[in-house]
Formats: structure tokens, sequence, C-alpha cells
């Protein structure tokens, strides 16, 4: 076998974590020696064994001269798990294939200079579009300071998401809404808007039952809260997305009347309330949301909302990936379009995207697609 197809298979595994190591990478590690596969491992949940560590541990004292294919570079320093790079020196590793730097501030090229120094040999990049794909919101909170966006909505066959009354539920079918589950459960936060919480009075949860995916518990049990963009408070008590202690009304400066974090509703329901500035429309600022979002680790944010919110994280290029659920039905003029946008004058200046996947879910079509800048 080849470098090229050892490295698949790390990334095969770094691809396990994907609902579950938030706000951590996923990574995954093979190790091999006289091109045999000894030992694979990745990295499963925060604060656990990464995925190195798991590798070598089935492999104990018989990694002597063997090579290591690592989806992203050892971390250096010791954390709340012991320096991966040192693991693999005292381990005996002669040679290891990184496919990727970690853009983290305390490893950035680290991890491979200490393994260089130890006298390892170290490929590198090595495959490396596929390993940043596994991890968007890692690299770009890393390199940006605002992390992966995505956008998700659903729409008829002629564009529409609710009816004139505001009633959407159900436009997709069944299928499409448990697809849904698998974009929630790798967001490391789920944002709505309040209008949509008033219109369809949705709970944003992560269902076990409905992931089909391995290790679907632990997913769904991961802390994931809900931020609900209420700049006035005007949510209702009786709201089930409330039922959540850890969701998040965000509104704006001075509404929320305390300097407390919550606001008590009647039957003692509490709910978390933090206060950000608003823009020139009296609207939540996106832009400073994300950059709060970033800073308290968020990879990967998750728009679930109507078509204000999200013409607003269109229009103002926040958003890096937008997924449509296009249902085979037609709700007619009269309802509610997908996207409330500036009018556009001329035909230069339309908001352009690249359609990276198109695939059917049950009834409903899935499109995938990216922002050209």
């Amino acid at each position: 076998m080849s470098d090229a197809a050892f490295m698949a298979e790390a990334l095969r595994l770094a691809e396990k974590g994907l609902y579950t190591t938030d706000p951590n990478p996923r990574v995954g590690c093979v190790i091999v020696k006289d091109n045999q596969i000894l030992s694979t491992g990745y990295h499963l949940t925060d604060g656990k064994a990464h995925a190195e560590a798991n590798a070598l541990s089935a492999v104990a004292g018989k990694a002597t001269g063997c090579t290591a294919y690592v989806t992203l570079e050892p971390c250096s320093f010791q954390g709340r798990t012991p320096s991966c790079a040192s693991a693999l020196i005292e381990a005996g590793i002669a040679r290891v294939v990184v496919a990727t730097n970690d853009p983290h501030a305390k490893n950035g090229g680290k991890g491979i200079e200490k393994l260089r120094e130890a006298g390892v040999e170290v490929l590198t990049p090595f495959m490396e579009a596929s390993a940043r794909q596994l991890n968007p919101g890692h690299f770009k909170r890393l390199e940006t300071g605002l992390p992966y966006v995505r956008l998700k909505m659903a729409m008829s066959l002629d564009g529409k998401i609710a009816l004139a009354n505001g009633k959407s539920q159900w436009i997709t079918g069944p299928e499409a809404r448990k697809d849904v589950q698998k974009l929630r459960a790798r967001s490391s936060v789920i944002v709505t808007g309040v209008q949509t919480v008033i219109d369809d009075d949705p709970q944003m949860t992560v269902r076990a039952d409905e992931l089909e995916i391995e290790q679907a518990a632990l997913s769904a049990n991961r802390k994931r809260p809900v931020y609900i963009l209420d700049p006035n408070l005007r949510i209702s008590a009786d709201a089930k997305i409330l039922q959540n202690p850890e969701n998040v009304l965000v509104c704006g400066q001075g509404v929320s009347g305390s300097a407390s974090n919550e606001k008590k509703f009647a039957g003692n329901i509490k709910a978390k309330v933090i206060e950000t500035r608003l823009n020139q429309d009296n609207r939540i600022d996106l832009q400073a949301l994300l950059e709060s979002l970033a800073a308290n680790q968020c990879n990967e944010v998750l728009f679930e909302c109507g078509s204000n919110l999200a013409g607003s994280l269109v229009h103002q290029g926040l958003c890096d990936e937008i997924v449509i659920y296009m249902a085979p039905s037609i709700m007619g003029s009269s309802a509610r379009s997908l996207l409330s946008m500036p009018e556009i004058d001329t035909m230069g200046d339309l908001f352009n995207v690249e359609v990276t996947d198109i695939r059917v879910i049950g009834n409903d079509i899935r499109i995938t697609a990216t922002p050209i800048e």
C-alpha cells in the first residue's frame, strides 16, 4: 500500500469523530510497519485520549521503527492530555506523515519541529485539502477569528419557505428532517431568530434515535446550545426552546433590564441571556455575535432561521455554506420567499454560489453550495 492509501484510512478514522469531538478537531492515526497496518486510533471526544495515543496504546512497546500517518499535526504541548509528538518520539516511531499543520497558537508547527529535532523523518503536508475539509471550523476559527457558518433552509419547488401566515411545518419529508439531525449534531451551536420561534415553536434538539450513526447517544448528549436572536426579548415563556436550560437568548444592550445573565419567566423557567450590540436596523450585530462564538471555541455554527436573518447572513458575506432542502411542492406567489435581501439592480451584482453537492433525500432534494467570492 502507498502513503496515500494509509492516509486515506487515517482520514476515514478521523471522520468517526465528526459528531463528537467538538470543540476539538477530528483526527485519525494509522501506525504501519513493513507496509502493514499494526494499529489505528481516532479522537472520540473532548478531554479523552487523542488519536495518536489510542493508536500507540494498541501496539505498546512494538512501535519502534514504524511510520505513523496522522491527519493533523501532533500536539507539542501538555494540555488535559499528554503531548502526542512526545508520545510518538518515546514510542520509537521513525517516520510521521502529517496531512496538515495545526493552526493552534500553542502548536502551529511546534509539533513537527519537535519530531524533527528528535530525528524523526516527517513528511508534510500530505493530502492536506482532505484533512482541512474534515475540520472547516477548527481551521477557520483559528485562522480568522470567526467560526465556519452553515445556513440550513427548506423550501418548496418555487423557492418559498412558509405560507403568508408564517406556517412552515412541514415543507420537507421525514427523511430530510432526519438528515438535518446530522447537521445539528456536528455543530458547536445552533442559531435561530425569535420570529422562527414565534412562528414554529421548534425545539431544535439532536435526537439520538434519528441520527443513525455510531456514538449517537454521545453526540446527542453533547452540550450544543441554541442561541435565539431576540433583540427586544419578545419570546414567549411557553416557547418549547426554553425547556433546555443550556439555550441562550441574545438581546440588545440594556434590554434585559438586569445585571444578571438570566431572565425569569413564569413557572420558574429561567433562560440564559447575553446582551450584545445592535446594528443600525436594530437587529443583532451578526459579526459581533460570530466573533463572540469563536472566542468561546465554537467551530461550526448552524443557522436554522427565517428569510430575514438568513438574508442578512448571506448579504453580509458571513455564510460559508448553504444547505437547502427542496420539496416537490409549490406554495404560490403569496408565500414567503427563501431570502429577504436588498434589491439587486444589475445582473453583475448577483450573489453567486458554487454547487458542491446535490442528492435525493427521501422525496426531497438536498443542495449544498458555497459562496463565490
